[in-house]
């Protein structure tokens, strides 16, 4: 085993998952990826980690943040088109207390990162997470 966490789909199985599965592995990288970002840069204690890493990866953070990275055309094409497939996913579970527009955009992001991470593109997920936290 070469990763601690085998990603061992092919790029066309990748391509072929539904964007909600994309959206379901990218929530948990970005997850991830914050909370390790915030042990590594701060001396918070576990709560305040919570608090501070549930500013980031909240649905209304991930949209604002989707938006600034396509107002400044930082997506290939393929990109685009990952992103647009997680925004028109037909999610039927939506919750309460988030507005319908950031739902869909924030699952668009995850999305961009779900697929990224299975694609094994790792070079590019880390030029996108310099600029998440470059942008926020």
């Amino acid at each position: 085993m070469n990763e601690l966490i085998e990603r061992n789909k092919d790029e066309n199985d990748v391509r072929m998952m539904p964007p909600l599965v994309w959206a379901y592995i990218g929530d948990s990288i970005y997850d991830l990826f914050i909370r390790m970002n915030l042990v590594n840069t701060t001396r918070l204690h576990p709560h305040e980690l919570h608090v501070e890493a549930t500013k980031f990866v909240k649905a209304k953070a991930q949209c604002k943040l989707l938006k600034k990275l396509e107002d400044l055309k930082f997506f290939s094409e393929e990109e685009e088109y990952v992103i647009k497939q997680g925004r028109n996913a037909q999610n039927h579970h939506i919750p309460k207390n988030v507005d319908i527009y950031e739902y869909m955009y924030a699952t668009a992001f995850e999305a961009l990162i779900g697929y990224l991470y299975l694609m094994k593109k790792d070079d590019r997920l880390k030029e996108i997470f310099e600029k998440c936290l470059e942008e926020n």
